[in-house]
């Protein structure tokens, strides 16, 4: 039989959860009604400007609080929302205190995926219960459970004022994992090892030396870049910083007016558009393509 008490550390756990959740959401309306106190230009991908305050206002709220999952979603996927806020310190304040509020759900999720791992299905659908109006108007648009990553996403921040932003799509993006050769063979061998393309696989492992480094590939989806130019160079001296952008960026800007800005394209071009690296270290076709694995040149 199953003690109160063993349960008791995973009740305290989903309670500490339900509070940061609720600081979130608080943060993220907080930074929507400073804006509405103090608006400044903005500018929103796609739309052409100058953006209607009431509708600038609008797309912040939904921006900053879509934290649901869309029936059939991908839950790697995250939705973007890429625009370009001038704020004033009261905004930049308040934006702040929302990504201390996402940094302690972030790393509050994290501790809860290490020490009681079965809680974040029942978290992910109960968080949005705690408000109500908001999940009973998303409930019909088939958004009934929270999306974690969305919830603790960094909204992007510049520094300081910006002379120019310029933004470009990044779609060469990837991530490399080493695998050994046996590792290679127990992915294969989960595959259908009966299936005629998954044993010439391993006929061609089979043929490599045990201590062969191997790489499995994954591409990432195309992204929103931003190269922002310092108005002044930073007490450090930068004069310019890259980051990627899937929320609003908010821009400091005393007069209210955004920096010089151009206009991305609408799609992310199809084919890659970054020169190949001369010290690629990987050959140009897969070695195993059923687990898009490399060798290494």
């Amino acid at each position: 039989m199953t003690t109160p008490q063993v349960r008791r550390p995973e009740y305290r756990l989903l309670a500490e959860l339900e509070a940061a959740f609720d600081a979130l959401i608080e943060a993220t309306a907080a930074v929507a009604e400073a804006y509405t106190r103090a608006p400044g230009s903005c500018w929103i991908f796609g739309e052409p400007e100058p953006v209607d305050q009431k509708r600038a206002e609008a797309w912040l709220r939904h921006a900053l609080q879509d934290v649901w999952y869309q029936d059939g979603q991908d839950g790697r996927a995250t939705r973007a929302y890429i625009g370009l806020v001038a704020a004033s310190d009261a905004v930049m304040e308040a934006v702040a205190a929302a990504n201390t509020a996402k940094a302690a759900f972030a790393a509050l999720t994290a501790r809860i995926r290490d020490q009681a791992p079965a809680l974040i299905p029942e978290a992910k659908a109960i968080l949005p219960f705690r408000h109500p109006a908001l999940h009973d108007h998303l409930r019909g648009e088939g958004l009934a459970r929270v999306h974690l990553k969305q919830c603790w996403r960094a909204i992007p921040t510049s520094e300081a004022p910006l002379a120019r932003a310029r933004l470009a799509w990044y779609s060469s993006g990837r991530s490399i994992k080493k695998l050994t050769v046996q590792e290679a063979e127990q992915k294969l061998l989960a595959l259908d090892s009966e299936a005629a393309h998954v044993r010439i696989q391993l006929r061609r492992l089979a043929g490599l030396p045990g201590g062969e480094p191997l790489a499995q590939v994954q591409r990432q989806a195309p992204l929103m870049r931003a190269n922002l130019f310092y108005r002044e160079p930073l007490e450090d001296g930068r004069t310019r910083r890259a980051m990627n952008v899937a929320l609003p960026l908010f821009i400091p800007s005393p007069d209210g007016r955004l920096p010089d800005h151009n206009l991305p394209p609408l799609q992310p071009p199809e084919a890659r558009t970054r020169a190949r690296r001369r010290d690629e270290r990987l050959e140009d076709e897969p070695f195993l393509p059923s687990l898009r694995v490399y060798r290494y040149r």
